[in-house]
């Protein structure tokens, strides 16, 4: 057995031995022919790799010439551009000193205009004395009389003979009529609108901004539409603007809005507009806007002072500063809530006091440009000297930061020729001049009437004054003509709006305004023969 068992474990080593030697076999021939499909396939993938490296370089030739064609007309346009560029330096450069000589000219013709139309003002005259006839109303019926009494009361008499001349039927009972004509620069019939009387306002606005003073106030017995010509129709009793009809808009409505867009022409922050609203009531100034503690509007009295420049001005007068139209008609509109109104047999809301409206406009400019602005030699020295330092507080507190903040000479040097020159627009609705009989008023309306007439007497007296020439002119006889000395004389462009009440009833009353306006034509006309205006022929 032991003999047997050492046979047996020599046959299992022997085929131990077989069988590693063929499983190294068979092992070496797997492992070649595992290297031969490698190396055939990575022969097939050289290749392919050489035929792709080939059509990439190919490709990116192409890629790389059309690149640089694309660089050289980039260039190419680059140059072109530049060259253009050039060109349209020169152009704007050019454009530029030729932008320059159109500004000059531009100004020259800008301060050419002014004189022009200065001078147009002047022919003009700068008292204008415009007529406008109301058309008959219910009201001018004669209640409580015969038929025939009424209807020769509403009889009309006053009548627009062309756009210069008022006819006028004056007749009484055994008499023969006797028609009486009347001259003035226009005169508007009982058709024509509120559009039309404006159109020949607006010129008149021009000049404010040119440096003069502008008044504009209706004149006319009680009832016949001064309040309408100069702010619009009245609702509810309350004088209200009708906002929603902008074709019955007034004056001062009007005038507001142009005046604020003639300001909108010119240079930001170089204009500013401030208002105040005043009622003479019984010789007495009463300032509408000023306010209580409680911030309350109610009426304060004032009083009017000749400075020593003088000068008309009104210490401690409310004055408001606003940006458009709208914050103006606000203001006026508070104001009026408080003007004194009395019902008479002649008009159910008879306003009892002279209202003022001031819109003062401040330019602000420096020294050196001061003459610039106003090619007249007089008028640059007029506003030169009228040139003041009084900031409004807004103004005051941009002037203090700036001089705060202003290190170098240059900043304070400019600071310092910062000057400002004010004018004012007056809008004046005058209380209307009345007859006692007519009016019937009695008691404290009849004070009423009395300061009415013997105010609006005064201001009859001032342009006499002034026609005639005289050393004095009475402008201290009357709180109203003291406050609107400076819209009055002087270079001051006044335009008078009589309004005129056409029936037969108001004859006496339209035929004292026709009065007034033509003496205050006669002012017109020796201011225009003082300045030896020389007036062309149409031939020429």
């Amino acid at each position: 057995y032991q003999g047997l068992a050492g046979r047996s474990t020599n046959e299992v080593l022997q085929l131990y031995a077989a069988h590693g030697q063929q499983m190294k076999f068979q092992r070496s021939s797997v492992v070649t022919q595992l290297h031969g499909a490698i190396k055939k396939r990575l022969k097939q993938d050289l290749k392919s790799l050489h035929s792709f490296a080939l059509e990439l370089s190919k490709d990116f030739q192409r890629q790389s010439k059309t690149c640089l064609y694309q660089v050289l007309a980039a260039v190419q346009g680059i140059q072109l551009q530049n060259e253009a560029m050039k060109m349209f330096q020169i152009k704007a450069f050019d454009l530029e000193q030729s932008l320059q000589e159109v500004t000059e000219r531009y100004e020259k013709e800008k301060q050419k205009r002014k004189a022009l139309h200065n001078s147009l003002i002047e022919l003009r005259g700068n008292i204008r004395v415009h007529c406008r006839i109301r058309p008959l109303l219910p009201f001018d019926d004669a209640a409580g009389h015969s038929q025939d009494r009424q209807r020769s009361f509403s009889e009309k008499v006053a009548y627009a003979a062309d756009d210069e001349t008022i006819l006028v039927k004056c007749s009484r009972p055994g008499h023969a009529s006797v028609n009486k004509t009347f001259q003035f620069e226009r005169v508007y019939n009982d058709l024509e609108s509120q559009d039309a009387v404006f159109a020949d306002v607006a010129p008149l606005l021009t000049s404010l901004l040119d440096g003069y003073n502008v008044c504009i106030m209706a004149y006319g017995q009680t009832g016949s539409g001064k309040t309408y010509t100069m702010l619009g129709p009245q609702l509810e009793g309350n004088l209200a603007f009708a906002i929603e009809e902008e074709s019955e808009l007034g004056i001062i409505p009007r005038a507001t809005q142009e005046v604020f867009r003639l300001i909108s022409e010119k240079p930001p922050g170089s204009y500013w507009v401030e208002v105040s609203v005043v009622e003479v009531y019984n010789n007495e100034i009463f300032d509408l806007l000023a306010k209580d503690s409680c911030g309350k509007v109610f009426g304060v009295k004032r009083d009017v002072v000749t400075t020593r420049e003088g000068k008309s001005d009104v210490p401690s007068l409310t004055h408001e500063t606003v940006e458009n139209a709208s914050e103006f008609l606000h203001l006026v509109n508070k104001g009026l809530q408080l003007r004194v109104t009395h019902p008479t047999l002649v008009h159910a809301h008879s306003s009892r006091s002279h209202l003022v409206v001031t819109l003062t406009i401040t330019t602000v400019v420096f020294g050196d440009n001061f003459g610039m602005l106003w090619e007249d030699e007089q008028t640059s020295q007029r506003l030169n000297k009228e040139a003041s330092f009084t900031f409004p507080q807004k103004m005051r507190d941009n002037k203090s930061t700036s001089s705060s903040r202003a290190s170098s000479p240059v900043q304070l040097e400019a600071t310092e020729k910062m000057k400002q020159v004010k004018t004012r627009l007056q809008l004046v609705d005058l209380a209307g001049s009345e007859c006692v009989g007519m009016s019937g008023v009695t008691g404290a309306a009849l004070r009423e009437t009395s300061f009415i007439n013997r105010s609006l007497s005064a201001l009859a007296d001032v342009l006499g004054a002034i026609a005639e020439q005289r050393a004095h002119v009475p402008y201290r006889n009357s709180k109203l003509t003291h406050l609107l000395q400076d819209s009055v004389g002087g270079d001051a462009k006044l335009l008078v709006m009589l309004c005129i009440s056409p029936g037969q009833k108001y004859l006496t009353e339209s035929m004292q305004s026709l009065g007034f306006g033509t003496r205050a034509r006669q002012v017109q006309r020796g201011q225009v023969k003082k300045k030896n205006f020389s007036v062309p022929s149409k031939g020429k």
